[in-house]
């Protein structure tokens, strides 16, 4: 395959390639999804990572089908980066795509709940000694030594389990040997410390080199200790040697020429006999030492080989089962052949929770033929069977945060990891349109948005519709008419769908196979904040309760002629509302 059939590869991106990797190499790199192999080459990371999600799970990121939707996938997979233990896993969830098929999804969630299982049953001082292998692993830039010494500090932890397996089938002894020959090969190089007869002869070849390059003063000082005579100078010469330099005296004496003319030239002969003998033991003890461990390495490549890839494996799939049990996620149920469902029970908005927000409430929702037979305290009933249903109520009700919860399980559970809910159904799509409101009130805007997400309606595939305030683009009369189709053309595509809206009733009638929900205000607190019960109630118009705005404008007003006016609207939504709401307000404060 040529580089340029790549997705986001033009001539430009390709000649870089080339230059830095050469073309088989870059190949290689693409179809591994090595981010780190092509920003290194000189892409941008963020583009690095484009190409790659589309190399690697192109078909998966067609399901994308708007930038909200690509928006959402972005936002979960930063999430899941945050909990990464190495720069490599982060860089391996970052193109993650949906996937396609469905033994793929269930044999990611087994290893990600395998990996999960194992983590937790780990004791602290067992995660915190994996936990410091990887970030060794990461500091030395994950090469091969970093790997294998990872695997044998995962070996010493004693964890085998789960993900872990792989590691407690590898040969300790065998890693060991490779871990020094490793360490002890730099390039071909055989580095200092690895074998003491060729760090002894660097030392002495280092040592004679510093004598030549200071011939002279060496002359000048063996004068000074009052050596005249030649074979006095000879002597006290032959001493100096063997004092500063570790050469053995035979070494010393072969070195010695026999005809010399003065003091300068016996000097200078030795000492350049000397650099040359040395530097051919060396580059023959280098040699040697560097056979043997290469040696060693090939008899040890296959568990090397077997070590690196462990390792990067348990890191992303630890990292996923990190994610995972930071935000209390299950294993999803999936819903195929004739039925389709989307169903969440105390499904929780990740979004809200990585803020550390308390007061997030986690919400039960259905589409479709779910199979939710009981539902937890404070919903009003089992959801409906309906595949398309228009979500009402007030503002600032969470809404939205329905939908982006609904979008984010789909997301997660395509991907084939864990999504945030006690119990959740999903039927893979082809299709995840996901709309948020965009208040830009012009013609463009409402032709964009209808070429994003009616198509997708007409392709015959299986198509997720999660809309939210599609009037805030277009006329009030005209946005009722348009969301009207736009709810008969998903039931009769068979499409699931939740159309948010403030326009219900001037959808109805809406097609009998949909249905309305509704979020409900129902008060303000002491500090005449709007509380609302975030959990939609099925088959219930929600509404917008504005005399619950209009009592805080009412009590937060700055002087008189001010709140004369908001008492004037007081008047207009029902006075009567209004000053029960205060009431209320005002007995919770004093309670």
């Amino acid at each position: 395959m040529r580089l340029e059939e790549y997705w986001g590869v033009g001539p430009k991106t390709r000649e870089t390639l080339v230059d830095e990797l050469g073309n088989e190499a870059a190949i290689r790199a693409i179809e591994s999804g090595d981010v780190r192999a092509l920003s290194d080459a000189g892409l941008a990371r963020g583009r690095a990572t484009r190409i790659l999600r589309r190399a690697t799970g192109g078909s998966g990121m067609d399901v994308l089908a708007t930038s909200d939707s690509r928006a959402a996938y972005k936002d979960l997979l930063d999430l899941a980066v945050d909990h990464a233990v190495t720069q490599r896993a982060a860089d391996r969830i970052r193109v993650l795509t949906p996937l396609h098929s469905r033994e793929a999804m269930d044999e990611r969630l087994d290893d990600v709940l395998a990996a999960r299982d194992a983590w937790a049953a780990l004791s602290e001082g067992d995660r915190t000694a994996v936990l410091e292998a990887y970030e060794r692993y990461d500091e030395r830039d994950e090469s091969e030594h970093a790997a294998v010494e990872a695997a044998l500090a995962l070996l010493a932890a004693g964890v085998d389990s789960g993900p872990f397996a792989a590691i407690a089938d590898l040969e300790g002894e065998t890693l060991k040997e490779a871990a020094e020959a490793l360490g002890a090969l730099d390039g071909g190089r055989v580095r200092n410390g690895a074998d003491q007869d060729l760090d002894r002869l660097r030392d002495a070849l280092g040592a004679v080199e510093d004598m030549d390059a200071n011939a002279l003063a060496l002359i000048e000082d063996l004068r000074a200790d009052g050596v005249h005579d030649a074979e006095g100078f000879r002597q006290s010469f032959e001493d100096r040697l063997l004092t500063e330099t570790d050469v053995t005296i035979d070494r010393v004496r072969d070195a010695m020429p026999t005809d010399a003319t003065d003091a300068t030239d016996f000097v200078g002969d030795t000492l350049r006999t000397l650099r040359r003998d040395l530097t051919e033991a060396v580059n023959e003890r280098e040699q040697a030492v560097a056979s043997d461990l290469e040696a060693a390495l090939a008899d040890a490549r296959d568990a090397v080989g077997r070590a690196v890839e462990a390792v990067d494996d348990i890191a992303l799939h630890l990292s996923l089962a990190r994610f995972a049990l930071e935000y209390g996620c299950t294993r999803p149920a999936f819903v195929e052949g004739d039925d389709a469902a989307v169903s969440v029970v105390n499904a929780r908005n990740l979004t809200l929770a990585a803020r550390d927000d308390e007061s997030v409430q986690p919400i039960t929702y259905a589409l479709g033929e779910h199979g939710i037979p009981s539902v937890p305290n404070g919903v009003n009933a089992v959801p409906g069977e309906e595949r398309v249903a228009v979500l009402t109520g007030a503002n600032s009700g969470g809404k939205t945060t329905v939908l982006e919860t609904l979008c984010q399980v789909v997301l997660l559970a395509m991907m084939g990891l864990p999504v945030p809910a006690d119990r959740a159904e999903v039927t893979p799509v082809d299709s995840l349109v996901f709309h948020r409101r965009h208040a830009s009130f012009n013609a463009g805007v409402l032709e964009s948005t209808l070429r994003s997400i009616v198509p997708p309606l007409s392709t015959g595939g299986r198509t997720l519709m999660l809309v939210d305030e599609f009037e805030a683009i277009t006329e009030p009369g005209s946005a009722a008419d348009l969301l009207h189709g736009l709810v008969t053309l998903s039931v009769d595509r068979e499409a699931l769908g939740v159309f948010v809206t403030h326009l219900a009733d001037d959808l109805e009638p809406l097609p009998p196979d949909a249905r309305v929900d509704g979020i409900f205000a129902e008060g303000l607190d002491p500090d005449l904040e709007l509380r609302v019960d975030y959990q939609p109630r099925f088959d219930t118009v929600g509404r917008s309760t504005p005399e619950f705005i209009v009592s805080r404008l009412v009590a937060n007003a700055g002087d008189r002629t001010e709140r004369a006016g908001f008492e004037t609207l007081a008047e207009a939504v029902g006075n009567e509302a209004v000053q029960r709401t205060l009431a209320d307000a005002r007995w919770t404060s004093g309670e």
